[in-house]
């Protein structure tokens, strides 16, 4: 039985129930309503950790011990669940963050088998993923696993994942301050470095964030590594289109510190401002992997499955970017692992999304049956 937890927007639903449907057996739809108040041993720490997890963070103790309390009841009923049928693989969007996070953990503690979902970072498709989504997803981060399944065939070595381009679009603004514009009036000719900032509080940046930390703390690295860019180089920085967590004041400080080093452009288009870059900094921005299709190189500081050195610059540290930035002349990535690896992301990895009933999206099966037999293979286990 597939067992894929409600979401709520339609769209996403209807995803999963596509998934779900092409697995063996039936597919069955719940909420999170359903609670149980006996309890595991891994009960309360699973609730302590999606508490820990989740994008809304209690502002009390009493909250937090409610939110708690939630978590575990709805732990134990999905657990349960999955107990009274073995075998069973459970199907979540995201399944990082707060009942997302118990329904899957009571999945995998059950022994059911496991397949999470999100949006892709490539146009018109979806992650399906049995092991995790983001950082925490099931592909490879060794290079040679890479090089080796392009070299079974000359389709995966060449620049075939680049008609993805012609798709690729910034995400449309959700706030009056930051705009998508296209004539690209204000960018001028310095060379730049260019940085696409996150949603504050987004799990990339709260789970994975690593050393960077916070978006608060990105920038103060920024406004210090920035001293060491090449002479008449320039730092051009964006806010991100869909945070309610405007930077502005953080941003301000180190502009003022750096006059003419470091600009805020919140108007023109985030693809336009990769294409014309030297090469693209981010914690661990969705924009960093877009920006292969405009073959800039790119500095990752924070967690990200695509921070592989080769495809990426990884910085480990504060010290270790402001050798990067002193260094930026010379910031390179290697084209033929890219090509593999995006070649990969195309072929293998990312479903395409296609039409399905009652005009909602639905996800293509070519992509989607071997990771629905290897989260059987799990179940089965």
């Amino acid at each position: 039985m597939y067992v894929h937890l409600k979401d709520g927007d339609p769209e996403i639903d209807s995803m999963m129930a596509s998934v779900a449907a092409q697995g063996t057996g039936p597919a069955r739809l719940v909420t999170d309503f359903s609670i149980s108040f006996a309890g595991y041993p891994e009960t309360e720490a699973r609730a302590r950790r999606s508490v820990e997890t989740a994008k809304r963070q209690p502002k009390s103790a009493f909250k937090r011990r409610t939110k708690r309390l939630v978590y575990s009841v709805q732990y134990n009923r999905f657990r349960r669940l999955f107990e009274a049928h073995p075998g069973s693989v459970a199907v979540a969007w995201n399944g990082l963050t707060g009942t997302r996070r118990v329904f899957m953990a009571a999945a995998r503690d059950a022994g059911a088998g496991t397949i999470y979902m999100e949006r892709a970072p490539l146009p018109g498709r979806v992650t399906v993923d049995p092991v995790g989504v983001n950082q925490m997803n099931g592909l490879p981060r060794d290079t040679q696993f890479f090089r080796d399944w392009a070299g079974q065939d000359p389709d995966r070595t060449g620049t075939g994942w680049m008609a993805m381009k012609a798709q690729m679009q910034a995400r449309a603004p959700k706030r009056g301050d930051v705009e998508q514009a296209r004539d690209g009036t204000g960018l001028g000719v310095a060379p730049y470095l260019f940085v696409p900032l996150q949603v504050p509080d987004d799990t990339q940046i709260r789970q994975f964030g690593s050393w960077v930390g916070s978006m608060e703390h990105f920038i103060a690295v920024l406004g210090t590594a920035v001293r060491a860019l090449p002479d008449g180089w320039q730092l051009r920085i964006k806010e991100h289109p869909s945070s309610k967590i405007p930077l502005g004041p953080a941003l301000d400080r180190i502009a003022a510190d750096q006059p003419g080093r470091i600009v805020i452009d919140n108007r023109t288009d985030t693809f336009l401002q990769v294409e014309r870059s030297r090469g693209v900094v981010t914690a661990n921005s969705s924009v960093g992997l877009q920006a292969f299709f405009w073959e800039v190189p790119v500095v990752v500081l924070a967690d990200a499955f695509f921070r592989v050195p080769g495809l990426v610059t990884p910085a480990d540290n504060a010290a270790h970017l402001t050798d990067i930035f002193a260094a930026a002349e010379r910031l390179d990535h290697d084209s033929g692992l890219r090509n593999a690896f995006m070649n990969h992301l195309d072929q293998v990895y990312y479903p395409h999304v296609v039409p399905g009933p009652g005009g909602l999206p639905a996800v293509a099966p070519d992509l989607v049956r071997a990771k629905i037999a290897e989260a059987e293979r799990l179940a089965a286990l």
